[in-house]
């Protein structure tokens, strides 16, 4: 549901990580001087008929650069400059911890947009960082019936954020290398990370937050099984739209524009998506496309008809598209080796959220508990290092009660794969009906197992008869499979 920051996506909503960056969300926008926009001619056209191009644009900081002539060697070096590894940077750096961040471009502004819920920037001081808030949010469920979330929404200001970000880290003294990591290779006590300009740098810890595809982490099994969330989205100017402006709209699963498409019905009933959208004005808005979960992915091309044929029906005309979004996130599927000689974190450490995509306000709140491990064993006169070093991050970061969440979310992935659109529509309309503890919680990982499992019990005693149905019939499976690695964990 995160379409927010975010795999590699080709963006993302949810977090996701730079170096190769991923997915979703919004702002109060003033079009940007950085953005050229060629229209061809307006009418009943589709929108792709619209491009867009944004010159890259790069942030003014003064920031202290790896010096190559100079001692190469730190406490530890991270991998990439996206949300994930910029806030790990600046929360481990200010616990005197010496650090050097390596990206191809460490003041490139960051392309994909992100979407928060307000309450989670908040506990961590980074409200300052939104620049858009709706009040509510609205699900409609289908054409007859609408739900109201009074949980306030917010789009992340990029710019804000990561200005942020890499102000603290210079003011702790992080320096910033320009170049790509080519190799990472491993002595008993310390690494070397080799990069594209030619030049080394050695650490005690290599921390990878440079996203999904990662070369660098390691697996015990192929991750064949994730499931994938695929959007299309535009910010754009449009004719007018028909949203409330004060509410943002977290899912429209509403088909009645496949009224005109019938070729596009039957594929859309079996594997269905949903609209997300962020009214700024009457004029401006954010509208993405999006297929919470497949397996296998669903095709791009089919997302963009099917996006055509829902604005067309909304009566929504695009006069400009600012910006455009292409996101591609893998969802579930093996956690890395844990321990292993690179430490993860966001993408890169199997944060996603394996149900709806959300993780960029999550690995924003875990980088200081990841921190604290760290300097704990970098930082101590003991000087830990070698693999009691990665073995206690890694522990940090996957506790055992992290892990079996974790294990809990990904099979409710794999009940949201066995569902077509009147059983996705049951299912959100019994979810959104719980006790607001239960629904806010889950979509933010912060429940516990109990809670998850006091959850599912809540959604079966409010489910309907037929959604009871698809949850005995479609659900055997991946409850035993559930059951036995939740077993397995606690042995």
């Amino acid at each position: 549901m995160r379409t927010p920051q975010m795999p590699q996506p080709l963006t993302a909503h949810g977090l996701l990580p730079h170096n190769s960056p991923p997915l979703s969300l919004r702002r109060s926008y003033q079009l940007p001087n950085k953005t050229i926009i060629r229209a061809c001619s307006s009418g009943l056209q589709s929108f792709l008929d619209l491009s867009c191009e944004s010159k890259p644009e790069c942030l003014a900081i003064d920031l202290q650069w790896h010096k190559p002539s100079n001692s190469s060697s730190y406490d530890a070096v991270i991998l990439g400059c996206g949300p994930a590894g910029l806030r790990l940077a600046e929360q481990v750096s200010a616990r005197s911890v010496h650090v050097c961040c390596i990206d191809p471009s460490p003041l490139s502004a960051w392309p994909n947009n992100y979407g928060v819920w307000v309450d989670e920037f908040e506990a961590m001081g980074l409200e300052g960082c939104l620049d858009k808030v709706w009040p509510m949010t609205t699900v409609f469920i289908d054409d007859r019936k609408t739900k109201y979330l009074g949980r306030p929404y917010g789009r992340v200001s990029r710019k804000r954020l990561k200005t942020q970000l890499l102000e603290g880290c210079a003011s702790n003294g992080v320096k910033f290398h320009s170049a790509k990591a080519w190799k990472v290779e491993h002595n008993e006590f310390s690494s070397t990370v080799s990069c594209s300009d030619g030049s080394e740098l050695k650490a005690s810890m290599v921390v990878d937050a440079t996203g999904f595809t990662s070369p660098f982490i390691e697996y015990d099994e192929p991750r064949r099984n994730h499931g994938y969330q695929i959007a299309h989205g535009i910010l754009a100017e449009v004719e007018g739209h028909p949203f409330d402006t004060d509410k943002m709209v977290l899912m429209d699963w509403r088909d009645s524009h496949m009224g005109s498409e019938p070729g596009l019905r039957p594929r859309n009933g079996k594997l269905p998506t949903f609209l997300y959208a962020m009214p700024f004005d009457s004029k401006l808005i954010f509208l993405e496309e999006t297929s919470l979960v497949s397996r296998p992915v669903l095709p791009y091309v089919e997302v963009k008809r099917r996006m055509v044929a829902r604005l067309r029906h909304l009566g929504i005309k695009v006069k400009r598209v600012i910006e455009d979004e292409k996101c591609l996130i893998p969802m579930g599927g093996a956690l890395p080796v844990i321990p292993q000689n690179v430490m993860g974190i966001g993408g890169s450490a199997g944060l996603v959220h394996p149900s709806t995509g959300y993780m960029v306000a999550r690995t924003l709140a875990l980088a200081p508990v990841v921190a604290d491990a760290m300097a704990e064993c970098l930082g101590s006169t003991r000087m830990i290092r070698g693999r009691q070093l990665y073995g206690r991050v890694w522990a940090a970061l996957w506790t055992g009660e992290r892990r079996r969440a974790r294990e809990f979310y990904c099979f409710g992935m794999e009940t949201l794969l066995s569902l077509d659109l009147k059983g996705t529509r049951r299912f959100f309309d019994a979810f959104f009906d719980l006790d607001p503890d239960y629904w806010e919680g889950f979509l933010s990982s912060k429940l516990s197992l109990g809670e998850l499992l006091a959850l599912s019990l809540s959604l079966f005693g409010r489910a309907s008869n037929p959604s009871k149905l698809d949850i005995v019939t479609k659900c055997p499976g991946p409850l035993a499979r559930l059951t036995g690695t939740l077993a397995l964990q606690c042995i």
